[in-house]
């Protein structure tokens, strides 16, 4: 039996999916004790190898909880820091007999819902908190008596609340809508009087009975600057918003962007396109998104070679490139007249399409680096690729909040939504949420219905 602090305490049994989306972890706990059983150790050991953000996580947590312990031994547990409790690694123990028979010992989670469950029963039931992203284990555990918690510190507010990047303003006087038509196309934002305050590089669709007028903010200036339809790479927007994406994708001063919506909106076409029409400004166009393992098999166990492996990820990815390059065929045989092709670009790397996994390791400077599918990964994930951004890089996450894939995440704890309600308001950032699909009306009564 294992003694733990004071009755006050809680005591948290960490399973493995929380240190693999947050190596850090452990310090998220405040004065409680934290318990990682010996079968999260074993889990781990399984993850140490490899590129992907899980794998750096897994080796992370190890040399952490080693630095930790120092020459220490976790007998009666080591305090994690000031103001924090202890942690403890936590040896198996024969199966108990309430799990005995209805849980198989052949599974790694059982092995930890019984060492939480010896826990509760050395301890007391209602201090024990099984800590989990698996959804299942926490109704396995709920129903021995346990409690059961999801990670709930890097959760942000629901997808409906999330701030969408726009704002529309009406019943404006005529006199401020015709500012912004005339030179130098831009209006003091104070003219507006808006009772809840603009944040940095809001987007805002005005209007006054017939006339009507985009425009977006200007922390610098305190400014509203019109926006116009801008062509992109033969890409024209259909719709206001995809205005502001066009205007804040073609826009050196915002090194960071988001687009989220639904499927059909264009999030991923424009990005292509403004990476293309601006690519004399980079040395680079990364394109990559995140290889959501199929049926809980990691790439590596797809046939084939790598690239047959990638393919079923990336071509997407190559979809949208065809459609811009059709797009441009079809009107002059070239590609903005200077007779390059996209499939030239992608011979020579000037566009590289990759998973995440692979982009790890490579210098980002001066690179327009584009994260499809982003609800797919985790905040930390994010900030790590954030984080490689170096001089002249552009960063641009898309994806649709709605529509994740990960088996850990949900509309609340992936990353792109913590990213968005983190950095809105931020100088260097933008965010626009794409609301009408412009694929065909099909796809769009699809959505809307099924």
């Amino acid at each position: 039996m294992i003694s733990f602090s004071t009755e006050k305490r809680k005591i948290f049994v960490l399973d493995t999916n929380i240190i693999l989306h947050d190596s850090s972890c452990i310090n998220q706990f405040d004065e409680h004790d934290v318990v990682v059983p010996i079968a999260v150790i074993e889990e781990l050991d399984r993850f140490k190898k490899g590129k992907e953000i899980l794998n750096c996580n897994a080796r992370e947590f190890a040399r952490a909880l080693d630095r930790l312990t120092g020459d220490r031994i976790f007998n009666g547990g080591v305090p994690i820091g000031p103001g924090k409790g202890k942690i403890t690694v936590y040896l198996d123990r024969d199966f108990h007999d309430t799990l005995k028979a209805n849980f198989a010992p052949d599974k790694p989670d059982h092995h930890i819902l019984n060492a939480a469950y010896h826990i509760a029963c050395e301890n007391s039931f209602e201090r024990v908190i099984l800590v989990t992203k698996d959804v299942n284990l926490r109704m396995k555990a709920k129903s021995i008596g346990l409690m059961a918690q999801d990670y709930n510190t890097d959760r942000v507010q629901a997808p409906a609340d999330i701030y969408k990047g726009t704002r529309v303003v009406a019943d404006i006087p005529s006199s401020v809508i015709d500012q912004l038509w005339a030179k130098p196309f831009e209006m003091d934002a104070a003219a507006l009087e808006l009772a809840n305050p603009l944040l940095a590089n809001e987007y805002l669709i005005m209007k006054n009975g017939s006339k009507s007028a985009l425009g977006v903010y200007l922390p610098q200036t305190g400014a509203i600057r019109r926006i116009d339809t801008q062509i992109c790479y033969g890409i024209r927007p259909r719709n206001a918003e995809q205005c502001f994406a066009v205007d804040a994708l073609t826009n050196h001063e915002l090194p960071l962007v988001t687009i989220t919506g639904k499927a059909g909106t264009g999030k991923t076409l424009l990005a292509l396109a403004a990476a293309l029409e601006k690519r004399r400004h980079y040395r680079q166009i990364f394109i990559s998104r995140p290889s959501v393992p199929l049926s809980n098999k990691d790439i590596g166990f797809l046939p084939g070679d790598i690239q047959s492996k990638l393919d079923p990820y990336m071509q997407p990815l190559y979809d949208n490139l065809a459609v811009i390059e059709s797009n441009q065929n079809g009107k002059s045989g070239n590609l903005n007249g200077n007779g390059r092709r996209v499939k030239d670009l992608l011979e020579e790397e000037k566009i590289i399409i990759t998973p995440l996994s692979y982009i790890r390791g490579r210098s980002i400077v001066k690179v327009f680096f584009i994260v499809d599918e982003a609800q797919n990964l985790t905040p930390h994930e994010v900030k790590t690729i954030i984080t490689r951004a170096g001089e002249g890089t552009k960063i641009v996450f898309t994806g649709d909040i709605y529509q994740i894939d990960h088996p850990y995440l949900d509309g609340q704890s992936n990353g792109l939504s913590y990213l968005i309600e983190k950095m809105k308001g931020q100088r260097l950032y933008t965010h626009i949420n794409l609301e009408k699909g412009e694929r065909s009306e099909l796809s769009e009564l699809a959505i809307s219905l099924l």
